[in-house]
């Protein structure tokens, strides 16, 4: 069975619970119809379990599900996903939520991201990400650092995918100032962050010193974008033992124009570039 992350589980157990009901069914009648443990239902309503494919199938014949809700909840499922991810090799290194939001990443058409306080983990140099990962994570052994570090460049192939992420960071210039690993180490992933961000799939923006307060000021966010079903789109909050994730539409719809409004108060791509260029040359 692939790994489906944990928000993706609760919600698609969320859906077929309330389809459950509506067929005006309890848990053991839907056992009952499809030869299984009331147990087995149950665990998957609760996302306790994923679902294999040929299982949703059944639920959902049996259920009556119409065709666009079979695919909302097949995305949810992840039955266009062939096999585990390259992220589970590494499955005694990082924690169940960091899997979830590689997976998330991995399956997303755009990400939309804030970043306060240091280069977003897609636009990072291996010494960047080193020095990150060492000021982070104080104390661990030196070869945990090295398959975080190699987890995060990992990572950046969705950049270059045949069907490539299109990535959206807004960066406080903060972020282009600290010194993670030393002013040789800024230079480098200043003049790095320069040319990725001339690809078409990413677009970089900074908000200067001189916006002054703003609306994302307290902390970072992600809002992935998923192909073709908007219903699937989510917001991520890092927090330093754990990560937040808001479905509510509502929720969303605020990030979404918290973002519109911190965008519209960032330096254009353009004049970014410059920014981060002269900040690269006197580091």
């Amino acid at each position: 069975m692939r790994h489906i992350p944990e928000v993706r589980r609760r919600r698609l157990g969320d859906e077929l619970r309330r389809l459950r009901q509506k067929a005006g069914l309890t848990s053991d009648d839907l056992a009952r119809l499809l030869g299984w443990h009331q147990s087995k239902v149950s665990r998957i309503e609760t996302g306790v379990s994923g679902v294999k494919d040929e299982d949703l199938a059944a639920l959902l014949d049996a259920l009556d599900v119409d065709p666009q809700l079979r695919a909302l909840l097949g995305a949810l499922a992840g039955t266009s996903n062939n096999g585990p991810g390259w992220w589970m090799a590494y499955g005694g290194v990082i924690p169940p939520q960091y899997r979830d939001f590689i997976s998330l990443e991995s399956q997303a058409s755009s990400a939309h991201t804030l970043e306060t306080s240091v280069i977003p983990g897609l636009l990072q140099t291996p010494r960047y990400a080193r020095a990150v990962t060492r000021a982070a994570l104080d104390g661990q052994p030196p070869a945990t650092v090295d398959s975080l570090v190699e987890v995060r460049l990992a990572r950046q192939e969705v950049l270059r995918a045949p069907a490539p992420l299109k990535l959206h960071a807004l960066l406080d210039e903060a972020v282009l100032h600290r010194q993670v690993g030393g002013p040789g180490v800024l230079r480098e992933q200043l003049r790095t962050l320069s040319e990725v961000a001339r690809l078409p799939q990413v677009c970089v923006q900074v908000l200067p010193f001189t916006v002054g307060g703003y609306i994302g000021l307290t902390g970072p966010f992600v809002i992935f974008s998923f192909p073709r079903i908007t219903d699937l789109d989510l917001v991520v909050l890092d927090h330093l033992t754990n990560s937040l994730y808001l479905e509510r539409k509502e929720d969303i719809e605020a990030y979404r124009a918290a973002f519109e409004s911190m965008r519209a108060h960032a330096l254009s791509p353009e004049k970014s570039l410059d920014l981060i260029a002269g900040i690269g040359d006197a580091a």
